[in-house]
């Protein structure tokens, strides 16, 4: 079973989705049509922020004084081993990405996106990016 705490700690992302939590409860349960990630068993935390905040993140952690979409922070641990680490997604981001498409839609490649990394993919090389581009399109598919 996949599990994901939500923490919002930027209000304007409850103004595009109304409840955070239930909405992504609804995802995860679509996860399970996905054949690779089916019997996985797994945790991780969703930051919902802005981009002052993820600005923060990503230069302590990547030092990239700059804002972007989304961060991962993959963790390996020997006390919780289904734990896989924590996403932070940046809404002004999101919203300005939105204007041309849909709000939900940019969210979910995202979160995807995030997810995927905290399972091990990477895009370093070109290879690797179309095999992640790839997964990530049908996750997408299949929560929407």
């Amino acid at each position: 079973m996949i599990k994901a705490e939500i923490v919002v700690d930027f209000p304007k992302w409850k103004t595009k989705i109304k409840n955070p939590s239930l909405y992504f409860k609804k995802k995860i349960k679509k996860l399970s049509y996905v054949k690779s990630l089916k019997k996985k068993n797994f945790q991780f935390t969703l930051l919902l922020t802005n981009k002052t905040f993820i600005k923060k993140l990503n230069k302590r952690f990547r030092n990239k004084n700059k804002e972007t979409d989304v961060l991962s922070f993959p963790i390996k641990s020997h006390f919780n081993k289904n734990y896989r680490g924590d996403i932070a997604i940046c809404y002004e981001i999101i919203n300005l990405r939105s204007k041309k498409t849909n709000f939900n839609i940019e969210f979910d490649k995202m979160w995807i996106h995030g997810l995927l990394h905290l399972l091990g993919y990477d895009h370093a090389r070109q290879k690797d990016y179309k095999q992640m581009l790839r997964k990530e399109q049908d996750i997408l598919k299949r929560v929407n």
